[in-house]
């Protein structure tokens, strides 16, 4: 499972035209499911990006966690960071998994991030064409992929 982790002053999910998630100051977390994911995976990931220090302290020192500011996130569930890009131009998502497998694992991310946060996190919609506007603070993003936790 990839994950990319954005430090966001304000973010939103928009489908159909139609705004259904928006935060203030939290985390747009973009979520790359493959085949061989598990629950392993969403528990480790979700524990990391909780507790990941990335947020400013008062001295301006990126020391505190989500849990600490008590931020808000937003999941988007996006197969396209499965790509593989090694030969040609096309990329090839043969690792994604398909939605039998995907939508029940991007469900269990969802509420094991809930558990760890003890909040609610919105969502975007797994399979739309979704518009995701950010601001990225800082900018702060990180790539975590759960199979490299070694």
């Amino acid at each position: 499972m990839r994950v990319v982790i954005q430090r966001v002053s304000k973010a939103s999910v928009t489908v159909a035209e139609k705004e259904i998630s928006k935060i203030k100051t939290g985390l747009l977390i973009l979520v790359g499911i493959e085949e061989t994911d598990n629950i392993q995976d969403i528990k480790w990931l979700t524990k990391k990006i909780a507790n990941l220090r990335i947020f400013n302290d008062e001295n301006g020192v990126m020391n505190n966690s989500l849990l600490m500011v008590d931020g808000d996130a937003i999941v988007v569930s996006q197969f396209t960071l499965q790509a593989c890009t090694k030969k040609g131009n096309r990329p090839s998502y043969i690792k994604a998994a398909k939605p039998e497998i995907a939508i029940p694992l991007y469900k269990q991310f969802i509420q094991y991030l809930e558990n760890e946060l003890g909040k609610k996190v919105g969502t975007g919609k797994f399979g739309a064409d979704m518009k995701v506007e950010l601001i990225n603070d800082g900018p702060v993003t990180i790539l975590i992929d759960s199979k490299k936790r070694v």
